[in-house]
């Protein structure tokens, strides 16, 4: 060989052996991996990205496609057929910190030879939804124990029809199967409760006492921030008959605006923006005062209620829940409700922030952005503000010669015993105008079985009459859709939803689902959904959770 060519081989040579070790760091270094997509498209590997990914297993880009590039991607990292999100190697840096949350567990699948009726509180909280939101936006999946399924699914519209004329509420019921198991003797059953709607005009007045925790911790943007500009929508909301008074605590409670009409909005909105953080959080007080101040404030034929917004976090006073749970639950009968609204992350207490509103006779909403409150206290101020059920409540009773097998999803905290679903002493769920209620069951049928598959009962005290009444519908197997794809977009949308929720929390009955399924029947569904701005959103956050299962 031509001696002149010996440098331009023992270039090629060390070119090979330069590229071969690169590429053995490239092993032991995820961060290569960490993006092997196109921000817009998860589906979608760029060249290089995938030629990257692709090296892992030899695979040659030139004789591969796009899917089965992905698919080298995912088999690199070791996930290939992965179901749960792997939190075994989640990045800590910068993960919220000092959150509390309950895990309450998951409901088993019951046998209806032994027990075929499933009785619940209702529950219109939204906050396991926000907070999971929140975590996915800034690069981190929530903790398992934050989710809770119901509040995912209770989140979204779900399409019932109003209420026939003078009557309170209407039970709606669909079916179909599901989708995210194997057999098609799994079906999904949809049980939807809608309230009436009152107009803005004639909703009741309303006396209202703002709750704010002003110590410390609430001094970021995202706490106090957010608190005032939020309160700013409800304020600009309210009619000249309605009025407010402000109560804040640190390391000590105290009055910063006796109540005041409505109509002098400017007075209310100065006291708001005046505030400033302070101390530690006495969280004891500030709830006592804030009953003793809406006391006084009382109106009678008014809605009378305590606005809570706060991080949830008690360090002075009594801390323990329950201690705290006590002073609420002495000024529930008096006829003032509590609605909670949870603010920022880091020493954050969902907890707390749940449990003061489910035993205060009202609901529990976490606040991540300005839009969430525009959502609450703008778009929906009326069911926010005004309830037109106290102590609701559910029982489904299966019959046991056509289901075999029944499982409520979520509700975990909200079990009535069904021997109490009767019983007026026992406290249940409250509902404001226009809310809806969606529980999902899964059920087992037997083959080719007929009759009656179940009957839902409503029970609910009236507000203001405090008249105990009940409704009752029936399902039957004609109503089952044959096909998931064909029923209805609602009903579709809340089982991906609850899926999407059962997979974050490593739910037993999302053993071998994944996010990629859950994405694919999300991104299809938006489809018939796609004047929704919460279902645009749903689907973008799905996808961010895939991409962080893939990553970690």
């Amino acid at each position: 060989m031509n001696t002149k060519f010996y440098p331009l081989l023992i270039g090629i040579l060390v070119s090979l052996l330069f590229g071969a070790a690169c590429g053995a760091v490239a092993v032991d270094e995820p961060a290569v991996l960490e993006k092997p997509y196109v921000d817009n498209d998860p589906y979608y590997f760029s060249e290089a990205a995938a030629t990257e990914a692709m090296a892992f297993e030899g695979y040659d880009w030139q004789q591969d496609t796009a899917a089965q590039a992905e698919s080298a991607g995912v088999e690199a990292l070791g996930l290939a057929g992965a179901g749960e999100p792997d939190r075994s190697t989640y990045p800590k840096e910068n993960e919220p910190y000092d959150m509390f949350f309950e895990d309450y567990g998951v409901n088993p699948s019951i046998d209806t030879e032994y027990d075929h009726l499933s009785t619940f509180a209702l529950d219109v909280d939204t906050g396991s939804y926000t907070i999971m939101r929140n975590y996915i936006n800034d690069g981190y999946l929530p903790p398992q124990e934050s989710v809770r399924v119901e509040e995912y699914v209770n989140y979204f519209e779900q399409g019932y029809a109003s209420p026939p004329a003078h009557q309170a509420f209407s039970i709606y019921m669909d079916g179909a199967p599901s989708p995210f198991t194997e057999s098609n003797r799994y079906h999904m059953l949809r049980v939807g409760i809608q309230g009436y709607e009152v107009s803005d005009r004639a909703r009741k007045d309303v006396s209202l006492t703002f709750v704010i925790d002003v110590s410390g911790s609430m001094d970021l943007d995202n706490r106090l921030g957010l608190v005032k500009r939020s309160l700013e929508l409800l304020v600009e909301g309210l009619g000249p008959n309605d009025q407010v008074g402000i109560v804040v605590y640190g390391s000590n409670a105290r009055i910063v605006l006796d109540p005041t009409p409505a109509s002098n909005k400017g007075r209310i909105l100065d006291a708001i923006y005046s505030l400033r953080t302070e101390g530690a959080t006495n969280a004891e007080a500030g709830i006592r005062l804030g009953y003793r101040q809406a006391m006084r404030a009382y109106e009678p034929g008014a809605v009378n209620r305590i606005i809570l917004c706060s991080d949830g976090v008690a360090n002075v006073g009594r801390t323990e829940a329950d201690q705290i749970l006590r002073e609420v639950r002495g000024y529930v009968e008096e006829g003032i409700s509590l609605a909670t609204f949870g603010f920022g992350m880091d020493n954050y207490n969902d907890t707390l922030m749940e449990q003061l509103a489910d035993n205060g006779n009202g609901f529990y909403a976490y606040i991540d952005d300005i839009n969430e409150a525009q959502r609450l206290f703008v778009d929906d101020l009326t069911g926010t503000l005004q309830t037109i059920a106290m102590d609701a409540k559910v029982q489904v009773d299966f019959n046991p010669n056509v289901v075999s097998e029944y499982r409520l999803v979520g509700f975990e905290n909200r079990d009535v015993a069904d021997r109490d679903f009767r019983n007026n002493n026992v406290d249940a769920g409250e509902i404001g105008a226009g809310h809806s209620v969606t529980a999902l069951y899964e059920l087992k049928l037997y083959p080719r079985s007929f009759g009656q598959i179940a009957t839902a009962y409503l029970r609910w005290e009236d507000p203001d009459t405090r008249e105990v009444m009940e409704l009752s519908k029936d399902f039957y197997p004609s109503e089952l859709e044959r096909e998931f794809r064909d029923a209805d977009p609602y009903f579709q949308r809340a089982v991906i939803v609850a899926e999407y929720a059962e997979i974050l929390r490593a739910s037993y009955w999302a053993h071998g689902s994944d996010l990629a399924n859950v994405y694919e029947n999300a991104q299809w569904i938006s489809e018939y959904l796609y004047r929704e701005a919460d279902m645009r959103e749903f689907v973008d956050l799905v996808r961010e959770a895939r991409r962080m299962s893939y990553r970690y």
